[in-house]
């Protein structure tokens, strides 16, 4: 096993340091590193607005957040022997959060964006494991960490594909962020015309937003492209779930992944989008156990894009967790979807990462142990 980092100046934008990350998703973007299963990386990340926010700014500040630069990300990672069908494995071992960090509201954006169209501001300092505020007194959040925009490189299939939905969702009135070569990373023409915007979850995770997936969890995600080219990004010191207004408690940090590999265990076991998995209790708002959890997103199954579904995400993440349970653990289809019904918590994720909407379906493992 191997330590490798990626360190970053927190405090300066991703362009002048390119050479370390990006803010596009694109099969053709170029690894910054290569490990082998078993090893571990160190990286530092940018937090979600790419340093455009200092801990003195002010409310007139967020007219002029550059919305081109959202979600700097470290990488991408390639790991060595991963090929389409296999699991990657990306454990979150330990986070080193920044010592401020911010939560915004920004006109059009949000769950609630058509009843709140000002502008508003949340400086928060971290101290003792919580984050306090001038803007919100009398609050104390716990530290709860975890890293909100996570993912694999889409295949070229998979980028034509969500590219197309993605064109006829907004074509039809979605919100949707298009393809924009403004400045992106890598400014590679070739791949900034086409590269995705980080906003939403897709099939390759993104901006996933789930405050479950904080130390002690571990990744898992179908490898789509040989290598994976796995990046991460956009870290939250704690986030209520559904991320109602559009922010968390957004931070800059130091974070150390452990890579491993599962060959063939995405194909073996019919997984399509992200899972979770933990095997002890972790800090809140982890659960008080073990769990394996699936991801859903606003995608049917005929591959149409329904703009902020929450319906949709639902049934996504329940179809998954009933294959889980078929494929690893040897139900039927039909006790599958009633150990859904009685054991599995179904969490809205994150409501307002257009165009799709976020669920996970969570099974507490703990309701096997006493057979």
């Amino acid at each position: 096993m191997a330590t490798h980092e990626i360190r970053l100046d927190t405090a300066k934008p991703l362009a002048t340091q390119p050479d370390r990350g990006h803010n596009r998703r694109h099969p053709d973007i170029a690894p910054v590193l290569r490990v082998r299963p078993g090893d571990e990386v160190v990286i530092d990340t940018l937090d979600a607005a790419d340093a455009q926010l200092t801990p003195d700014a002010g409310v007139a500040q967020l007219g002029g957040v550059n919305l081109n630069r959202v979600h700097p990300l470290t990488g991408p990672i390639a790991v060595d022997g991963a090929e389409p069908g296999d699991a990657l494995v990306v454990e979150l071992l330990e986070c080193a959060p920044a010592a401020w960090g911010y939560t915004v509201q920004i006109p059009g954006f949000g769950f609630l964006r058509d009843e709140f169209p000002e502008p508003f501001l949340v400086r928060w300092r971290f101290t003792g494991g919580r984050a306090v505020s001038e803007e919100l007194p009398g609050v104390a959040i716990p530290a709860a960490p975890f890293l909100g925009t996570v993912g694999v490189a889409p295949s070229a299939d998979l980028l034509t594909e969500i590219t197309r939905r993605e064109e006829a969702l907004l074509a039809a009135g979605g919100m949707v962020l298009p393809p924009e070569p403004g400045d992106a990373l890598p400014s590679d023409p070739a791949v900034a015309r086409h590269g995705l915007r980080t906003m939403p979850p897709r099939e390759n995770a993104g901006n996933i937003d789930i405050p479950q997936a904080g130390v002690g969890t571990r990744l898992v995600l179908p490898v789509l492209l040989p290598g994976a080219s796995f990046s991460a990004g956009d870290g939250h010191f704690a986030q209520g779930e559904g991320e109602a207004c559009g922010t968390a408690i957004e931070m800059a940090g130091t974070w150390r992944l452990r890579f491993d590999l599962r060959k063939g265990g995405a194909a073996a076991s019919g997984q399509r989008r992200l899972r979770l998995e933990r095997d002890a209790a972790g800090p809140p708002p982890a659960e008080a156990g073990a769990f394996v959890a699936t991801t859903g997103i606003s995608v049917d199954t005929a591959g149409t894009n329904h703009g902020e579904d929450i319906t949709v995400a639902a049934r996504d993440a329940l179809r998954e967790m009933i294959e889980l349970l078929v494929r690893e653990r040897g139900f039927g289809r039909q006790q599958a979807y009633a150990l859904c019904s009685v054991a599995v918590q179904l969490r809205i994720s994150a409501l307002p990462d257009v165009p799709n909407m976020s669920v996970t379906a969570l099974l507490p493992l703990g309701i096997f142990d006493a057979t």
